[in-house]
């Protein structure tokens, strides 16, 4: 069987670019700043996250070539081998429509280090779609992709495309097919397919990719998130997780469980609202990676409401900061 993504806590790492004072920024594309990327990587590393998406949503996938895509890619690999982390989890994001294109990014993703590719549904006919036309699509990537892929279903970025539980017991039965990421809000869904008693958990991990919903997702058979957040708040959501799993709990753990998924859902409201453009601006602020409007265009200007938006945040992000050092 094809090696499946161990559960925990992934990060969806946003892709640095160089900030306006680089003598080589261009406001039209700005160069990609690796050493940046990769030591936000380590941090994360070090800080308890289990694995990373590199160049998912989060990572402007639709924004970069396919050599910068290279370049990200096997730097932040190489950056693990050479910092204590050899063979750390990578999975490295997809976001074309087409089956060759796909497998063109696999292969590469392959040579640059990452185990698992993750692959956006393809939703620019989602009004056309059929079910089983996505199954076909899924089937023909997962047949002649080099590595083990995962479903990555987020409607709010794949024109609302459909991809019904059912679909994803068939495609869960495919023995390159190794799991999925859910971008939604639908807790129901989320179990239909985490609990589902069709599936072969053991090879089919289901992850959330809503920190706002850890908790629950993870007591109907979840593998944990993939989740933005986690990219400045690592040890919160990573606590967050570790109490999830446990069945028989202390009551002060079981406070402390309800406290930090209280504070991981208000706070993941951010990115809820914001997106990549909230991530990178929470990044930059609080870790000091980036800068704050660092996206490419059309994404400009970092959150709407600059300094008087951020203000209004500053209550949950001071009090998850709390929990972050407490940790």
């Amino acid at each position: 069987m094809a090696a499946v993504p161990p559960p925990g806590i992934y990060v969806p790492v946003p892709t640095f670019f160089v900030g306006k004072q680089a003598a080589t920024y261009n406001a039209e594309a700005a160069p990609l700043d690796v050493d940046t990327q990769v030591a936000h990587s380590l941090y994360l590393a070090r800080s308890g996250i289990r694995g990373l998406v590199v160049l998912g949503s989060t990572g402007e996938a639709v924004h970069v070539t396919d050599a910068e895509r290279f370049e990200v890619l096997s730097r932040v690999r190489r950056a693990f081998e050479e910092n204590g982390f050899p063979g750390y989890p990578i999975l490295a994001g997809t976001a074309t429509q087409g089956i060759e294109e796909t497998l063109a990014q696999l292969r590469a993703a392959r040579d640059a280090g990452a185990q698992w590719g993750m692959c956006l549904a393809p939703g620019y006919f989602a009004g056309a779609s059929t079910q089983e036309g996505i199954i076909r699509w899924f089937t023909a990537v997962a047949d002649r992709s080099p590595i083990p892929v995962l479903i990555y279903y987020y409607p709010g970025v794949s024109n609302n495309v459909k991809i019904t539980p059912s679909t994803f017991v068939t495609l869960a039965a495919h023995p390159n097919i190794v799991g999925c990421k859910l971008s939604h809000g639908d807790v129901s869904a989320h179990a239909q397919i985490a609990s589902s008693p069709a599936i072969d958990h053991d090879n089919f991990r289901t992850f959330t990719g809503l920190g706002q919903q850890l908790l629950p997702v993870v007591a109907v058979g979840g593998a944990g998130a993939i989740d933005g957040c986690a990219g400045f708040f690592p040890k919160t959501v990573v606590r967050l997780y570790e109490l999830s799993t446990r069945t028989a709990l202390a009551e002060e753990e079981a406070r402390e469980r309800r406290r930090l998924q209280f504070k991981v859902s208000s706070v993941e409201e951010l990115v809820a609202r914001f997106g990549t453009v909230g991530i990178k601006e929470a990044i930059s602020r609080l870790r000091g990676f980036g800068d704050r409007d660092g996206t490419r265009l059309p994404l400009h200007g970092g959150i709407p409401g600059g300094d008087a938006e951020w203000a209004n945040w500053k209550g949950i992000v001071d009090s998850m900061q709390q929990e972050e050092d407490r940790l």
